[in-house]
C-alpha cells in the first residue's frame, strides 16, 4: 500500500535505438578554419596597403604637377592671401570702432600703396644705374679675385690634361651681359598687371574675409564641423598675421640697420641694398648667405684693399647671426617655431615648383600648414614633425 495512488510516468526516451547517449552528450564542434585563412588575410591587407601607398604617390605628383603649371594663377592668389592675413587684424580693429570695414581696407591700401611707389620711385634710379654698370663692374672685380681663382683654374687645366680633353675657345670667352631700357617696357605690363590683381585681391579678402568665413561655416555639415572650422580659420588668422607682422617687423628693421652700417662704412646706395637684406631675409637662411654674398662683391668693387672690402659683408653676417639666434626666437616664441630641416626641405620644393616667389612664400605656407595639421584628427604627427 506504500505505492503512491498518481505514479509519474516513465520518461519517454526520444533517443533512435542502436544510438548511444554518450553520442548525444558531446556539444557540436566549430567548424574548423582553413589553414591558409589568416595568412590570405594578411596578404590581402599588404596588397590594399600598397596600392593605397601608391595612389597616394600618384595623388601627390599630380598635386605638383598642377601647381607648377597653375604658377601664374597661384602665386598671386596666395601673395594676396597672406598680405590680407597679414593686415585683418587693421581692418577687424577699424571695425570695432565702427568704421566700415571698406572704408578701413580703402585707408590701409591706400598707405601701403603710397608706400610701395616712394620705395620703388626711390630705389629705381639706383638700381637701374647697377644695371647699367653690372657688366663694367664685372670687368672691374675680376682683376681683384683673379689671384684667388689662379690655384682653381690651374686644378682645372690639370684635370683636362689627364682626361686627354681641351679647353673650348668657347668656354674661353665670357658671357656678356646686356640689360636695356627696352626689356624693362617689355616685362612693365606683365608687372602691372600683377601688382593690380595682389592689390585687387587684398582688397576684396579685407572686405568680405568675414564673410567668406561665415559661409564656410554654414555648408559645414554638424555643429561639431562648423565649431572645429571656425577654431582653425581664427588660429590661422590669429597666428599667422601675427607671424606675418613680426616677420615683416624684424625683416625692416634689420634692413633699416644695414643702411645705417653701409652709409657708415661709405657704401654708395646704401638705402638699396638696406632694400634687398629686408627682401631676402624673407627667405631663411638662403636671404642671408644670399645678401652676404652681394655686400661682399659690393665692397670689393667699391675698396681696393682687403679689410675694408670685406668689412660691410661681415658686419651683416653678425647682425644676422644676432637677429636669428637670439631677437626673432625670443620674440616669436616657441609655438611658431619651425624645425631648420623642414624650412630648408621646403624651401627647395616650393624654390623648385615657384622660383624666387615660392621661396618667399615657403614659411609661411610651412606655418599654415603646421598649424592646420595641428588641429586635424590623425595629422599631429606631421605638425610635431616639423615643430621644432
Amino acid at each position: 500500500m506504500n505505492e503512491s495512488p498518481n505514479p509519474l510516468p516513465a520518461p519517454v526516451s526520444s533517443v533512435a535505438p542502436g544510438v548511444a547517449v554518450s553520442t548525444l552528450a558531446t556539444p557540436a564542434r566549430p567548424a574548423r578554419r582553413k589553414p591558409g585563412g589568416s595568412h590570405n588575410v594578411r596578404r590581402i591587407s599588404r596588397h590594399l596597403r600598397a596600392i593605397r601607398i601608391g595612389l597616394t604617390g600618384l595623388i601627390m605628383l599630380a598635386l605638383l604637377y598642377t601647381v607648377a603649371i597653375t604658377k601664374s594663377l597661384l602665386v598671386p592668389l596666395v601673395l594676396a592671401g597672406f598680405i590680407g592675413l597679414a593686415l585683418n587684424p587693421i581692418v577687424a580693429a577699424a571695425a570695432r570702432w565702427r568704421i566700415p570695414r571698406w572704408l578701413a581696407a580703402v585707408v590701409v591700401m591706400a598707405l601701403l600703396g603710397t608706400g610701395m611707389v616712394t620705395a620703388v620711385g626711390t630705389l629705381s634710379t639706383p638700381a637701374l644705374n647697377w644695371f647699367h654698370e653690372a657688366p663694367a663692374a664685372m670687368r672691374a672685380f675680376a682683376p681683384k679675385i683673379k689671384p684667388m681663382t689662379q690655384q682653381i683654374e690651374a686644378a682645372s687645366r690639370a684635370t683636362q690634361t689627364l682626361v686627354g680633353g681641351a679647353v673650348t675657345r668657347a668656354a674661353q670667352q665670357p658671357n656678356t651681359f646686356a640689360f636695356t631700357a627696352w626689356d624693362i617696357v617689355a616685362t612693365a605690363p606683365k608687372i602691372i598687371a600683377s601688382v593690380l590683381t595682389v592689390a585687387l585681391l587684398v582688397f576684396f579678402f579685407l572686405v568680405y574675409g568675414d564673410e567668406i568665413l561665415r559661409r564656410a561655416v554654414e555648408i559645414s555639415p554638424t555643429f561639431a564641423y562648423k565649431r572645429h572650422t571656425v577654431s582653425i580659420v581664427r588660429s590661422i588668422q590669429v597666428e599667422v598675421s601675427s607671424y606675418l607682422l613680426l616677420t615683416a617687423a624684424i625683416n625692416v628693421t634689420l634692413g633699416l640697420v644695414t643702411s645705417a652700417m653701409l652709409y657708415l662704412y661709405g657704401v654708395p646706395d646704401p638705402l638699396l641694398w638696406g632694400c634687398f637684406a629686408t627682401v631676402a631675409n624673407f627667405i631663411p637662411y638662403v636671404g642671408a648667405i644670399s645678401t652676404t654674398t652681394v655686400l661682399a662683391v659690393v665692397g670689393a668693387l667699391h675698396f681696393q684693399e682687403l679689410g675694408p672690402a670685406l668689412l660691410p659683408a661681415a658686419t651683416f653676417a653678425g647682425i644676422t647671426a644676432v637677429e636669428g639666434n637670439m631677437i626673432t626666437p625670443m620674440l616669436q616664441g616657441r609655438r611658431s617655431r619651425l624645425s631648420p630641416v623642414a624650412i630648408l626641405l621646403w624651401l627647395l620644393i616650393w624654390g623648385w615648383i615657384w622660383g624666387i616667389p615660392g621661396a618667399i612664400l615657403a614659411v609661411p605656407m610651412l606655418t599654415c600648414v603646421k598649424l592646420i595639421t595641428a588641429k586635424l584628427r590623425g595629422w599631429e604627427w606631421f605638425a610635431h614633425i616639423i615643430s621644432r
